[in-house]
């Protein structure tokens, strides 16, 4: 005796769907209080100063002054100047500091105590007045002459400058240094490479990635620190804009105008300083990301094409 068994329904009879999964994103209340926050302190600020007694014409009509211009110029030369000096200086001494001679890593570490340890404005005042200590400034048979004709403001600017950045820059140098394996070095040296040879041709190419980050900001801040130079009656920006808002009444709308100056030049840098990081990234990044101009490329292209989508 067979007994029949009856299926419930058609073989070939699909699943029961699924029910749809209701999400219900999370509320973030915070952080529309904040924003509300954050609008309303930028608004009370704004209206604080445009109900001051400020006199905003001036600063457009100051803006490209030749005095000014030539403040910017002055200012934009003594950082690129300082700057070299403190990366060249700055790579001597992190060589020296890692020598496994103690005199020259002694004076080198020496070299960067004093000169972190005190502040650049006092350095740029001792620079300018060492004319009180000594008289002549005597290298024979090389240079003589008196030490007021030889320091400058520009050169008591740019030693104070350069020579204070080149300790931060020296520790710079040395942590990328130290970030290269050791074994790049004794492979260099096992192919008969000169210590010289490889420091140039092997390290310091791999310590690029390391080194210029910090630089750049170095570069940045560097451009800022120039204004200390007013100490030594060297014509920057600062001093440029001081004179002539002491000339013109407008004291303090050409402060307004140098800190404008100083987010330009800041601005232009940081942009110099994103590609030359993106140049030395890529031997450590399979896939650089986009830049700036390539995401604003893409957006604007995929909007295109579901515009496009939508006409069609």
């Amino acid at each position: 005796m067979t007994t029949k068994i009856e299926k419930a329904g058609p073989v070939d009879a699909p699943p029961p769907a699924p029910e749809t999964i209701k999400a219900i994103p999370v509320r973030h209340y915070g952080r529309w209080v904040s924003a509300v926050i954050a609008i309303a302190l930028l608004v009370m600020l704004v209206s604080a100063f445009a109900g001051g007694d400020v006199n905003w014409d001036a600063i457009p009509d100051y803006f490209f002054d030749g005095e000014v211009l030539r403040g910017v110029r002055n200012t934009v030369w003594i950082t690129i100047l300082s700057m070299v000096l403190g990366v060249a200086l700055g790579i001597v001494l992190a060589v020296m500091r890692l020598s496994k001679n103690p005199v020259t890593a002694s004076i080198a570490w020496g070299y960067i105590w004093f000169f972190r340890g005190t502040p650049v404005y006092v350095q740029l005042l001792v620079w300018f007045n060492l004319g009180l200590v000594f008289d002549y400034i005597n290298i024979m048979p090389i240079y003589k002459d008196e030490w007021s004709d030889f320091m400058t403001p520009f050169l008591a600017a740019l030693l104070g400058l350069g020579l204070n950045e080149a300790a931060y820059m020296a520790e710079i140098c040395r942590a990328g240094i130290q970030s290269v394996d050791e074994g790049q070095s004794e492979a260099a040296q096992a192919l008969g490479m000169s210590h010289a040879k490889t420091l140039r041709r092997v390290v310091l190419p791999q310590a690029m990635r390391v080194i210029v980050p910090p630089t750049g900001n170095e570069f940045i801040n560097m451009l800022k620190t120039t204004s200390l130079v007013i100490a030594v009656q060297y014509w920057d920006l600062l001093q440029a804009t001081s004179e002539v808002g002491q000339n013109s009444g407008a004291t303090a709308e050409m402060l307004f105008l140098a800190a404008a100056w100083y987010l330009i030049l800041t601005s232009v840098l940081s942009v110099g300083q994103y590609y030359l990081e993106r140049y030395y990234a890529r031997g450590s990044s399979r896939s650089l990301p986009a830049t700036p101009l390539q995401r604003v490329r893409a957006n604007l292209l995929s909007f295109s094409n579901r515009s496009g989508g939508v006409g069609a």
